[in-house]
């Protein structure tokens, strides 16, 4: 049997906390950021949580 193999690209935009949470980056924050106003964009800076149906579909990605 050979070994899982981790999926690069979801470990470079996970991040797992000490507690064993999965953190993410929020989306509309990469471009355009002139129209969005401050505290939109403030608010988009913060990591959240996946949604709980993608949690066990990132988990198995990430190999743990």
């Amino acid at each position: 049997m050979p070994k899982m193999k981790t999926d690069r690209g979801a470990a470079k935009r996970v991040k797992i906390t000490g507690t064993g949470r999965l953190r993410r980056r929020q989306q509309n924050r990469s471009h355009l950021l002139e129209k969005k106003n401050s505290v939109r964009t403030r608010r988009l800076s913060h990591e959240t949580d996946f949604a709980s149906g993608d949690e066990r579909r990132i988990r198995r990605m990430l190999g743990i």
